[in-house]
């Protein structure tokens, strides 16, 4: 039998799982109840091969594809069932399980993109002379044999460094994830003009007055701008000037056969585009344990805070006192904070104190804390997004191999014997 082939088609027979279900045509079951396959430590009924079966056939037939012989099909059925079965082993071993929220909300989704309620999708089952039990069944195995191919398969994925930034330099990274740019620039022929109006920038002159007054580009009369481009349409030298550089970055001078160039970066917009704004943090913990009760543990940090207040150093006070194995040795530091990201209560506190100032004592579910709000930031996620967008493309590459070769090894290595039936 050819190895490759099987796992072809069982690509087929799988899909993708709202693939399969979008067309959700499970055949009725005749329950047979006669084991056709033993698996390991599990079985496969002859009427869960002939619901399969049905099902393909009638896959291929809406689809209008040429339909193989029996024989093949059968064979293909035999090793789908084969490798889910052992899926569906490998998930009870870890004990995973599928709530039956996750399992109704799976069921909406599905529902909704066949544009139909949960009651209408019911009835069309029902029309169908499909069993609704059998179809939220089906969906729950499909949900246990995604857990665990993600399990087994995303520990064996690395992506270096190295590949995410040779992904990031080809032209389909650029066109697909790069955001387009507003840019303006001020092109004028002398060296030293240009560092005297980088100047004016930088004390703070307006780039478009500036670039009005002073360009010789054709676009001066607009204020230098541009317009708005990809990014990756550039040129090359100002694509790499302005590469992964936030708004309102001036880049230059840059000297082409033109003359001396500065540039603005004016705006940026796209679906990866995402400013957020973040706080510096650091904070002391302690927490109430049995020997120490909550007012005494707040009374000992209130005297750590005032230690503080008295010029002591917080990063020695933190390090000798704070109880956060996560920050403690780094001297309290939390590093740039976002919204949702800690505790409620604590995000409420260091809302609500000002830049360069300390919090009153106070607690959270984690104890007693003060903090120290150290800057406040609007920071530019965008490149962030990409540099993730691009390894969720790298990860789905590679996944498809892996999980490929490690159901191969499944197959190889289970116990599977075929029962007689006629």
């Amino acid at each position: 039998m050819n190895t490759l082939r099987i796992f072809n088609i069982h690509s087929f027979l799988g899909l993708t799982l709202f693939c399969v279900f979008s067309s959700y045509s499970f055949a009725k079951i005749e329950m047979l109840d006669r084991v056709a396959i033993i698996v390991g430590e599990g079985v496969i009924l002859e009427s869960q091969i002939n619901n399969t079966v049905a099902t393909f056939k009638n896959r291929l037939q809406q689809q209008g594809m040429q339909m193989p012989s029996d024989e093949f099909i059968l064979d293909q059925v035999h090793e789908r069932l084969i490798v889910d079965e052992l899926q569906l082993q490998a998930g009870r071993r870890a004990g995973i399980r599928v709530s039956d929220a996750e399992l109704n909300q799976t069921i909406a989704e599905i529902a909704s993109q066949n544009n139909f309620t949960i009651e209408e999708f019911i009835d069309d089952l029902n029309l169908k002379g499909e069993s609704y039990p059998e179809f939220r069944e089906q969906i729950k195995k499909e949900l246990i044999i995604q857990r665990v191919q993600r399990g087994k398969v995303g520990g064996q994925i690395l992506i270096t460094d190295q590949e995410l930034e040779a992904f990031l330099e080809t032209d389909e990274a650029k066109s697909e994830l790069l955001p387009e740019v507003l840019v303006k620039q001020i092109l004028v022929k002398s060296e030293d003009q240009i560092m005297s109006l980088k100047d004016k920038i930088l004390e703070g002159e307006n780039f478009s007055e500036l670039a009005s007054s002073f360009s010789v580009a054709s676009n001066a009369a607009n204020g230098g701008s541009l317009g708005w481009r990809k990014q990756n349409d550039l040129p090359e030298v100002f694509f790499e000037a302005l590469n992964k550089k936030s708004k309102g970055f001036i880049a230059g001078p840059i000297k082409t056969g033109a003359g001396y160039h500065l540039l603005e970066l004016t705006d940026k917009r796209g679906p990866l585009v995402l400013y957020e704004d973040q706080w510096k943090v650091r904070h002391i913990l302690m927490s109430p344990t049995k020997l120490r009760d909550a007012l005494f543990t707040q009374q000992e940090l209130e005297e750590v805070r005032r230690r503080f207040i008295n010029g002591e150093e917080f990063s020695l006070l933190a390090k000798e006192f704070s109880e956060d194995p996560g920050s403690a040795n780094k001297g309290g530091d939390l590093g740039w904070l976002s919204l949702g990201v800690t505790a409620k209560k604590f995000e409420e506190v260091f809302l609500n104190t000002p830049k360069g100032s300390i919090s009153e004592v106070f607690e959270s579910e984690f104890g007693f804390h003060f903090l120290e709000v150290i800057d406040k930031r609007n920071y530019d996620r965008t490149y962030d997004l990409i540099e993730d967008r691009a390894y969720s493309a790298l990860f789905s590459r590679k996944y498809d191999d892996v999980l490929e070769n490690t159901l191969r090894t499944m197959r190889a290595e289970a116990f599977v014997e075929f029962k007689e039936l006629n």
